[in-house]
């Protein structure tokens, strides 16, 4: 599916003045890092699309597809039917429900007509079933009835605060929701709030905690995010100005469902792991002391050779 995204990206910016795109592309930088709420589509006309796909489409599918996997993993016997995509411009997180699970039926919400058109576009030979449907984004949105997955992507920070709640309240209403932001303290602090009222309706969190009991971090002291290694094609270094082949999309996210998890979860890794001579420093967070230091030491054997192996945000037992 990577790659089946890259070449549905190629050429997207032909024609397009390059002086265009990166104003385009500024624009769309201040409103992703949620700096500008706002009322009305962020996404205007199809240059706007255009530098979106480009800049943000391989970033977004990266991040929401390590958190859809996330959550798969909590979940390993349950797949959705039907998957709604709030805000999903176009498409990124619908192309992450596809590369994790199959045989659903997803369907795209977005205020932004143009990027919905160039959603179906990209998305034509690739994932024919999905729909593409043009909702307000804020108050008064409702998910059908019997909606599997409810996924929502870098949007929340374009929403006012009321906005922002009600489209939380009505992805809740679903058996399973997977939020993202940005990993940024801004962006944690609005999946916290999330993950709080998805807890108030009633869902279990899945991942990336161990646990639905408060949040142990301290807001301002620290955040909790993750971050997705992005493969960057030429078209990508083009549009963002950069060198290098790859780089790495830092986002915080939240997975809560109501279908049955494992009791007892492990403990997730929310810093990268330092490697010593003959150990490892593991910061995780904990169902039962919150966060805490593990240093895993090659005497306790299968231990350490996991926790070598083990990755920023991976699910790991306590030894």
């Amino acid at each position: 599916m990577h790659e089946e995204l890259r070449a549905a990206l190629a050429g997207l910016l032909d024609g397009l003045p390059p002086k265009r795109a990166a104003q385009a592309v500024e624009r769309l930088i201040a409103n992703y890092r949620g700096t500008t709420p706002t009322d009305a589509p962020v996404l205007r006309d199809r240059a706007d699309v255009a530098a979106y796909a480009a800049y943000r489409m391989p970033a977004t599918f990266e991040a929401v597809h390590a958190a859809l996997t996330a959550f798969a993993v909590r979940v390993p016997d349950w797949s959705p039917a039907t998957h709604v995509d709030i805000g999903g411009g176009t498409g990124a997180a619908t192309w992450a429900a596809a590369t994790t699970w199959d045989s659903h039926r997803s369907t795209v919400w977005d205020w932004a007509q143009p990027a919905l058109d160039l959603g179906r576009e990209l998305a034509a030979d690739v994932l024919p079933e999905a729909q593409w449907q043009r909702r307000v984004i804020g108050e008064g949105l409702a998910v059908p009835e019997g909606t599997d997955l409810v996924t929502v992507s870098y949007v929340l920070g374009e929403l006012r605060p009321e906005a922002r709640r009600a489209v939380v309240a009505a992805a809740a209403t679903a058996r399973s929701v997977v939020l993202i932001e940005p990993g940024t303290p801004d962006g944690y602090l609005r999946i916290r709030e999330a993950r709080d009222q998805l807890i108030e309706a009633g869902l279990r969190i899945a991942a990336p905690c161990p646990h639905s009991d408060t949040c142990p971090i301290v807001p301002g002291e620290d955040w909790c995010h993750f971050a997705a290694r992005v493969s960057r094609s030429s078209l990508h270094r083009q549009v963002k100005g950069g060198s290098l082949s790859y780089e790495d999309e830092k986002f915080s996210y939240v997975a809560a469902t109501r279908v049955a998890v494992p009791t007892e979860p492990p403990a997730r890794i929310v810093r990268k792991p330092q490697l010593r001579k003959g150990q490892v420093l593991l910061d995780l967070c904990t169902a039962d002391e919150g966060l805490v230091r593990s240093t895993v030491t090659k005497r306790h054997g299968e231990s350490y050779r996991a926790a070598r192996d083990a990755s920023w945000g991976d699910g790991l037992p306590r030894h």
